[in-house]
């Protein structure tokens, strides 16, 4: 079984609030490793491909958020995540055509 994991700081000015979430959830469900989420390099983790943990994880803007996976597409899981969490869950757009 392949194992991955990596950290990116999130720099989303709300934080990981309710689009966010789901985007992640989202994506991450579309994987069949196991994908874990955490606030702290040590922990606690919890399941990204659930929206009510993703959300109660409260993250604020300028938190790193670290990613884990195990199972077979587990590099490929990581990369995504940590990609849309780069690319600010793909609301730079949205925002654009606010001010």
């Amino acid at each position: 079984m392949n194992e991955a994991q990596t950290s990116v700081l999130m720099v989303h000015k709300i934080g990981l609030h309710a689009r966010p979430s789901v985007k992640l959830t989202k994506l991450a469900k579309g994987f069949t490793s196991k994908v874990e989420l955490a606030v702290a390099a040590e922990g606690p983790w919890i399941d990204a491909k659930s929206i009510v943990k993703v959300m109660a994880a409260k993250a604020p803007q300028d938190t790193v958020l670290h990613f884990r996976a195990s199972g077979d597409d587990a590099e490929n899981a990581v990369r995504a995540l940590a990609d849309l969490v780069t690319r600010d869950f793909d609301e730079d757009r949205e925002d654009a055509s606010h001010g």
